[in-house]
């Protein structure tokens, strides 16, 4: 596997009034340039923990990162991050904060070609007509939609995505899901997303990852998606293997439904 993103024994600790609580524990996972994979998981098991110390927002007691050959210390602009609340300034256009990732990134680059940039990243994202709004004049889908704009626009060598849709309502996440899919499709860059939903990890990925509960939690399972690209979500749903591969999800999720965190008090640091 021509690996593109590494992590190797990844181990988070966090302190606690009863000790140390240990909440990932040799997590080992590798990404193929390209790839779309999804780590999916009960709620506290640290799936968004992994995904911030990628980010570089948040340090590992121990383990390495290794990103396109160069190990990953601290934050940087080669990760794209999507939150679940895209963090808009809200004194500023859609339009004016797209472009100040933009002009932090590209500065290189003429003005007008920046500008280009972010018109034609909030254009395909579906918000031509409101990129001069500022966010308290936008839905929340439609400020979600300025995030991953944003995240596309720096041009970033992966994308890291935790539960960008889930302060949605249903309809709107699922387009979302497939704005986010066709976005995705036209240059492929390597991706990382954290979700509770088994039905958008299987619209989404290449590969799924199923976490153990922690505390101690580690990779439990890797499933492999192979519906062909590009995909819409009716083709999915009808393939032979889907609701194969969703029952394996629903399982495994199943079978690590029991938690019993040995240190409570320090439980609700992660997700």
């Amino acid at each position: 596997m021509n690996k593109y993103l590494e992590i190797w024994q990844l181990n988070k600790t966090f302190p606690s009034k009863k000790g140390p609580y240990t909440v990932v524990e040799g997590f080992d996972l590798s990404l193929r340039q390209g790839e779309f994979v999804s780590l999916i998981g009960h709620s506290g098991c640290g799936k968004s923990t992994v995904l911030s110390i990628v980010a570089g927002l948040s340090e590992m007691t121990s383990g390495t990162l290794i990103l396109a050959g160069k190990e990953l210390r601290g934050a940087g602009p080669d990760r794209g991050v999507v939150f679940q609340a895209p963090s808009l300034l809200p004194w500023m256009t859609a339009f004016d904060n797209v472009l100040l990732g933009v002009n932090q990134v590209m500065s290189d680059a003429s003005e007008q070609e920046r500008k280009d940039l972010v018109a034609y990243y909030l254009t395909l994202i579906g918000l031509k007509d409101a990129m001069h709004k500022l966010p308290a004049e936008l839905s929340q889908g439609m400020r979600q939609r300025v995030g991953i704009a944003r995240a596309f626009a720096l041009n970033p060598k992966m994308l890291l995505l935790d539960e960008p849709f889930g302060m949605l309502d249903s309809l709107t996440r699922y387009e979302l899901q497939q704005v986010l899919i066709d976005l995705w499709s036209q240059d492929q860059k390597t991706a990382l997303m954290v979700t509770h939903d088994v039905d958008e990890a299987l619209f989404l990925s290449d590969r799924i990852v199923m976490m153990t509960n922690g505390p101690r939690a580690r990779v439990g399972e890797t499933l492999e998606v192979t519906f062909p690209r590009p995909r819409n979500r009716t083709e999915v749903m009808e393939h032979p293997d889907y609701y194969r591969l969703r029952e394996r999800l629903i399982s495994f999720l199943e079978e690590h439904d029991i938690r019993k965190p040995t240190q409570p008090d320090a439980a609700a640091a992660v997700a």
